[in-house]
């Protein structure tokens, strides 16, 4: 995928390719916008809970990871259903419990900061994949056995990456502007 127009005749640069370029409508990006700053306070919320302890999906029960907490570990072993159960219990660790918290936090302020979100959208679908498949919809009780929130979320992250949602009350332009950036189009 191209990240830039047909060079700028007037200064012989690529001109970097901007969500105005994607989405002409200005009330479709504020809606677009709206929509990557919800779906990156889905993926921060539940670190921040889980980090400080704050009781909403942790509940009462449940210790801080700061308090010695194992943010994926209960889950890991003792919630997980289906097919992959057994894996899922396997895994289960302090590095799965890293691994779940620092891509919660990166997916949360990559989202809401409009950056990265190239990145998003490979690490956000693949934790969601996972997600489903250790709830495993497929069972008898499951709200819909085909598409659940899992696939949307995953769904709505790429979506914001392809139409490049960050430049809109985001840092997506300024982020696309840097060098690295311009280097590496992945890092977008």
């Amino acid at each position: 995928m191209s990240t830039t127009h047909p060079p700028d005749r007037r200064t012989a640069r690529p001109t970097t390719l901007i969500e105005d370029d994607l989405v002409t409508s200005a009330r479709g990006r504020h809606w677009l916008a709206v929509t990557r700053l919800a779906i990156g306070f889905t993926f921060l919320w539940p670190f921040l809970d889980k980090t400080f302890g704050l009781h909403y999906s942790t509940g009462a029960p449940t210790l801080s990871w700061l308090d010695g907490g194992t943010p994926s570990q209960g889950y890991l072993t003792s919630l997980t259903r289906g097919p992959f159960k057994d894996f899922f219990a396997n895994i289960a660790g302090p590095v799965t419990d890293w691994l779940f918290m620092l891509t919660l936090l990166g997916l949360g302020l990559a989202l809401i900061l409009g950056i990265g979100l190239r990145v998003s959208a490979v690490v956000g679908p693949i934790l969601m994949l996972l997600m489903w498949a250790a709830e495993w919809p497929f069972s008898q009780g499951s709200t819909n056995p085909v598409i659940d929130y899992h696939l949307i979320y995953a769904l709505v992250v790429i979506v914001c990456a392809v139409l490049l949602a960050g430049d809109t009350w985001g840092l997506g332009r300024r982020w696309a502007a840097l060098g690295v950036v311009q280097r590496q189009p992945w890092l977008r």
